[in-house]
């Protein structure tokens, strides 16, 4: 699948949240949180259903439009990606950056002690 920008990122949240949705119901979601047009929109809507991220259905007159991507694979494939770039795909240095700049609240210490007990766990069977 092709990179998804920032902007048809904006419309796959808004299809994450309920699907299928007809254009103009994307539109009216959008336009509480931003200032664009119906055009925009919907060419944001043709742009991810060209590069596979969205299907849609006609509906009579209207067509309804259903996230292909979903938000666990996208959010994973845009983690390791980001963390493979910036990091040498090393999550150590990612943690202890955090860590250094006392951005590690104790909620996110605990839930990776969790993570790394079951990894154990997984690696002794």
């Amino acid at each position: 699948m092709k990179e998804i920008s920032q902007a048809e990122l904006e419309v796959m949240k808004v299809l994450w949240q309920q699907s299928p949705r007809t254009a103009n119901e994307v539109v009216e979601v959008l336009a509480d949180a931003s200032e664009w047009h119906e055009k925009t929109v919907k060419t944001l809507l043709n742009r991810l259903v060209a590069k596979g991220a969205v299907s849609f259905e006609k509906d009579g007159r209207a067509y309804l439009y259903s996230p292909v991507v979903q938000q666990a694979d996208y959010t994973q494939r845009e983690s390791m990606s980001f963390i493979q770039r910036v990091f040498s795909g090393r999550l150590a240095p990612l943690v202890a950056g955090f860590a250094e700049q006392k951005q590690l609240k104790a909620e996110d210490v605990a839930e990776l002690k969790l993570l790394i007990a079951q990894w154990e766990q997984e690696q002794k069977k």
